[in-house]
């Protein structure tokens, strides 16, 4: 298992992403998506569900074609993916590690 300097290892940071994203289930959220290129990806929908490696977003019907997407938590973790929860002041990021 990876871990780096003064680091959990990577399992428990996955976890702890997920029990983050379950705190905000059911409430409005942005996801970028870095896909390469320079090309990100940005969607807005409800945090629908998260399961033991990804978690789905319901997506808006007027923005997007596809009614659902799904994303890993490496993917947060690694940043290819950014979370973004609307809160009272505006919106907070989804974290990625103890810092």
């Amino acid at each position: 298992m990876a871990t780096g300097k003064h680091s959990l290892p990577v399992k428990n940071v996955l976890a702890d992403i997920r029990k983050e994203l379950d705190a905000h289930l059911g409430e409005r959220i942005r996801v970028k998506a870095n896909r390469g290129r320079n090309k990100v990806v940005e969607r807005q929908g409800i945090l629908e569900q998260t399961y033991n490696n990804i978690f789905v977003v319901k997506l808006d019907q007027e923005s997007d074609s596809f009614r659902r997407v799904s994303y890993s938590y490496s993917d947060v973790l690694t940043e290819s993916v950014e979370v973004l929860v609307r809160c009272q002041h505006g919106e907070s990021r989804v974290h990625t590690s103890n810092r």
